[in-house]
């Protein structure tokens, strides 16, 4: 496993659940694209539409999985991480698990993320991100 960009991966994730947008900005490319599929089916494109949500989340003091009225603890764990570097590129993939402690228990949401990261001027920056969700897909059919 690359410690190095592992080390950044992780840095990068916490500035997001922390709603950190400094941090966001340090870790992330402006010409970031993205395909969030329960968003939308299209590509997202540069920085903005995440500034808004971690701006809105911080200001009601929510993370994501929460109420928009509630505060809440969360944490995230990577399972099946994978790191993938080729000189100053690398990718990881892995499935995203956001626990969040609500009022009426823990609740766990999982998807599967591809996260491409290049090393620009001597500093790691994400540039693409690829979420799925983490369940069979709707073509297998079942048994």
């Amino acid at each position: 496993m690359d410690q190095e960009v592992l080390e950044f991966l992780l840095r990068h994730l916490k500035a997001i659940q922390e709603n950190d947008t400094a941090g966001y900005h340090q870790t992330t490319a402006p010409e970031l694209t993205l395909y969030e599929w329960w968003i939308t089916p299209h590509r997202i494109e540069g920085l903005p539409f995440h500034e808004f949500m971690m701006s809105s989340n911080a200001s009601r003091g929510t993370v994501f999985g929460a109420d928009a009225n509630q505060r809440a603890e969360s944490r995230f764990d990577l399972t099946n991480l994978s790191i993938q570097r080729y000189g100053d590129a690398a990718i990881a993939s892995y499935t995203l698990l956001v626990s969040t402690a609500l009022s009426d228990g823990v609740q766990v949401v999982s998807h599967n993320e591809s996260r491409v990261m290049v090393k620009l001027d001597g500093t790691w920056k994400v540039v693409h991100v690829h979420k799925s969700p983490a369940w069979p897909a709707p073509h297998i059919q079942s048994t």
